[in-house]
């Protein structure tokens, strides 16, 4: 969010919890994307805050957490002194979790495998309808090809990315036998490093789909620590999700900071991905 949205969110994230009973002296801001991760102390909680056109996207995140901390997943969980749902106010969507202090020390390939690998068999556990992975890439697909919704996206690149959303997306929808419930975007800055050990966050991208598709995000080795895992088939999703990063910052409404950089950042990582894998 830009600075005067930030604020907003801010003192809606803050008076959201003051009528939640929480005490709040001071808020610090954890993550600023197109949502806001913001640390309220010292009630030590932390609030997600979003414009209200997520709302529907942070219900579901909260009901995601629900239905997974009864499983025993590495998860994040919501904070149990407010009630499990998302509040309203002043046009943001705010829910509250517990704060994790983080661990300094950085997670191994193997033990990101690990929670990963729990988090899918949790996920296996529960009954949620969740879009499948094609879904969440048509809708980027319809960002890219109209020219009203990413009115900057040089003909080019738009032509590029809508050749690459396309053809990636058809691949997976070949044989849906091994699909199953995943995290979404199980990236690095998802995975926290707490003393309860590796927790999952963000929950509001589950969807359905192979876990190769969860793999892409993490770094190379950890695909290295899963048997099973069809490296080729991660090599492409790592393109695909590119593809997609790069759909969502050129959207006329996108609200990351820094956006500019981000669009040359995604299509570069959208080619080397494509390189990768031989399909450049």
């Amino acid at each position: 969010m830009e600075a005067g949205e930030l604020r907003r969110a801010i003192e809606a994230g803050r008076a959201a919890a003051s009528e939640s009973g929480l005490q709040i002296n001071d808020v610090v801001v954890i993550h600023n994307s197109d949502r806001v991760a913001l640390r309220l102390v010292p009630c030590d909680v932390l609030a997600r805050v979003a414009p209200s056109g997520y709302l529907a996207d942070s219900e579901f995140e909260v009901e995601v957490a629900h239905r997974l901390a009864a499983v025993d997943a590495p998860v994040a969980e919501l904070d149990p002194r407010v009630a499990p749902r998302v509040h309203v106010r002043d046009a943001f969507a705010i829910s509250f979790w517990t704060y994790y202090e983080p661990v300094g020390s950085q997670i191994a390939p193997a033990d990101y495998a690990d929670a990963l690998m729990r988090h899918h068999a949790a996920l296996r556990q529960i009954d949620l309808g969740a879009p499948h992975v094609s879904d969440r890439v048509a809708v980027a697909l319809s960002k890219v090809n109209d020219p009203e919704q990413s009115p900057e996206l040089p003909d080019a690149d738009r032509r590029f990315l809508s050749d690459t959303l396309g053809g990636l997306s058809a691949a997976l929808t070949v044989d849906r036998a091994d699909d199953q419930l995943l995290h979404g975007e199980p990236h690095p800055g998802n995975l926290l490093n707490t003393r309860r050990g590796p927790l999952f966050v963000d929950l509001a991208t589950c969807c359905r789909g192979p876990i190769e598709f969860d793999l892409a995000h993490a770094p190379d080795e950890v695909g290295q620590h899963c048997p099973g895992a069809d490296h080729d088939l991660i090599h492409r999703c790592r393109a695909l999700n590119w593809a997609m990063f790069s759909a969502w910052r050129w959207r006329r409404d996108d609200r990351m900071p820094d956006r500019e950089h981000w669009r040359a950042v995604g299509l570069n990582q959208v080619r080397t991905a494509l390189d990768r894998c031989g399909l450049g």
